[in-house]
């Protein structure tokens, strides 16, 4: 469980930023104004490949969705879509936060419990044995390692 909340941390950490970074271009582009000249920008085609564009005054633009689907939207209808999936985002990183404290403190709860146990035991062998009762006694009591 903690290794799967880690990693569902990791993954919402790389993605938060994206979304927030989409979200400031979105409303970049919501503010231009209609007689605002074409931006030039550069598209990251592949990891090393970029391609150069104009983008004129838009009205639309086309999100990412996961899984090859991507759609257009309005600016405002993308603007709180954005907004929505950040908020939605950090809410659940605050939460995988909190159940990662709460199994690192079970797990420790845990690890205390076994290592008392595991000394009680000890102690307990300890006395039988200087008791002089490491004769098979044990087993007649109900313990099978004696």
């Amino acid at each position: 469980m903690e290794a799967n909340t880690s990693r569902r941390a990791v993954g919402l950490r790389d993605k938060i930023p994206d979304i927030d970074k989409t979200l400031e271009t979105v409303k970049f582009l919501s503010s231009r104004k209609e007689d605002a000249e074409p931006l030039e920008s550069f598209f990251e085609l592949n990891d090393t490949l970029y391609a150069k564009a104009e983008v004129p005054k838009t009205e639309e633009v086309y999100l990412w969705l996961g899984a090859n689907v991507m759609l257009s939207y309005p600016l405002p209808e993308a603007e709180t879509l954005l907004r929505s999936k950040l908020e939605a985002a950090q809410s659940s990183l605050e939460n995988c936060d909190e159940d990662s404290d709460f199994l690192r403190e079970q797990i420790t709860t845990m690890e205390v419990a076994t290592a008392r146990v595991y000394n009680w035991d000890v102690n307990e062998r300890r006395k039988e044995k200087a008791s002089g009762r490491d004769d098979g006694e044990g087993e007649a009591k109900g313990r099978p390692d004696g």
